[in-house]
């Protein structure tokens, strides 16, 4: 496997997982039953119809598994995204938030390669009191339909992260991330709606009536698919990709995926599936051989690393036609042995 091949894999990878992370990290700025029977939960209505990718994080089951508790012991976590994301609404993820499904969707008279992300969150909510911080720290408010939107001041230039920079097989730069500015409003008890102020007064709109993306075939279908699970995301492919703002000559070389789902059951280990739909059956066949490429790659990677090789023995390609599917089966005990090797080794002092 050349160099390239093996970069192309590897982003091609990393975009597909970012599905089932994107929900996760919705509140961060970027991110209860998972799945109810086959209409999926009840905050989807108030998505817009029109959105390119729907994502549901179960966040405090993930909070509280067994698993999270591991990783957190072994490897570092500043939490920066959280504790900004709570500077701004007052809001603590890991305490008051049950659940959260998020969407990227264009607004109205933008342009189609610029979809924003809106996140719904349930979970236990003082509205007041959390308006009545922002508002202090310079928080401004407007009434819409009888709900009031929340809007934070806009972030600091030095918070931003740096803009990309030009592409070098074209000399262009990708156009720079747009950063809107906080919002949220209290639609219900218990419900805040998080995003630009655009997408917040189309979410209540809904809460009215009208097309969400509960009529949305092309997604509903998939998430009536999906394998139950406390994690998961459908979309569009190139949704992702524009979201994640890569190298226009990146973008060009990933293979022909259109459509993807992915959902996962974190506890004590992870399960994890994902399915990728490509545009013809030759791209789909070339996105297997890549994958299986890059699992020979790694499992070559991992003789020096023989705690590795029982991860690697989790993986499963298959798929037919148009399709690809990849997943995973983690337990406890391996993460057991994978989490050592990230804990700082304390050295002994001399006696």
């Amino acid at each position: 496997m050349t160099t390239r091949t093996r970069n192309l894999a590897i982003g091609s990878l990393l975009v597909l997982f970012a599905g089932l992370g994107t929900g996760a990290v919705a509140y961060f700025g970027l991110p209860i039953s998972a799945l109810t029977a086959a209409s999926g939960p009840d905050e989807l209505k108030f998505l817009p119809a029109n959105s390119a990718l729907v994502a549901f994080v179960d966040v405090h089951e993930i909070m509280t598994s067994e698993l999270r508790e591991k990783l957190r012991d072994a490897l570092p976590f500043n939490g920066r995204g959280q504790r900004t994301f709570q500077d701004e609404t007052g809001i603590n993820v890991e305490t008051d938030i049950d659940r959260v499904v998020f969407a990227l969707t264009p607004i109205d008279g933008s342009e189609p390669s610029a979809p924003q992300g809106l996140s719904v969150a349930r979970g236990r909510f003082d509205a007041v009191r959390l308006e009545s911080a922002m508002r202090e720290r310079g928080a401004s408010v407007e009434e819409y339909k009888g709900k009031r939107i929340v809007t934070a001041p806009p972030r600091s230039t030095a918070s931003a992260s740096p803009q990309p920079s030009p592409d070098p097989s074209t000399g262009t730069t990708p156009a720079p991330v747009r950063r809107d500015t906080l919002s949220l409003s209290f639609v219900e008890p218990g419900l805040v709606v998080v995003g630009n102020t655009a997408l917040i007064r189309r979410a209540i709109d809904l809460q009215g009536g009208g097309e969400s993306v509960l009529s949305n075939d092309n997604v509903m279908g998939r998430i009536k698919g999906l394998e139950a699970g406390n994690i998961w995301a459908v979309g569009r492919f190139d949704a992702l990709t524009l979201r994640a703002n890569l190298a226009p000559g990146m973008v060009g070389q990933l293979p022909a995926i259109t459509w993807f789902a992915a959902s996962g059951q974190v506890d004590s280990g992870i399960r994890a599936s994902i399915k990728a739909e490509t545009r013809d059956e030759a791209s789909a066949n070339g996105l297997r051989d890549i994958l299986r490429g890059f699992v020979a790659f790694a499992r070559m990677q991992a003789g020096t690393r023989p705690d590795l090789q029982p991860l690697l023995d989790t993986i499963q390609i298959g798929g037919n036609g148009q399709t690809v599917t990849l997943s995973l089966d983690v337990p406890p005990q391996l993460f057991d042995t994978l989490t050592k090797s990230f804990r700082p080794t304390t050295p002994s002092l001399p006696r």
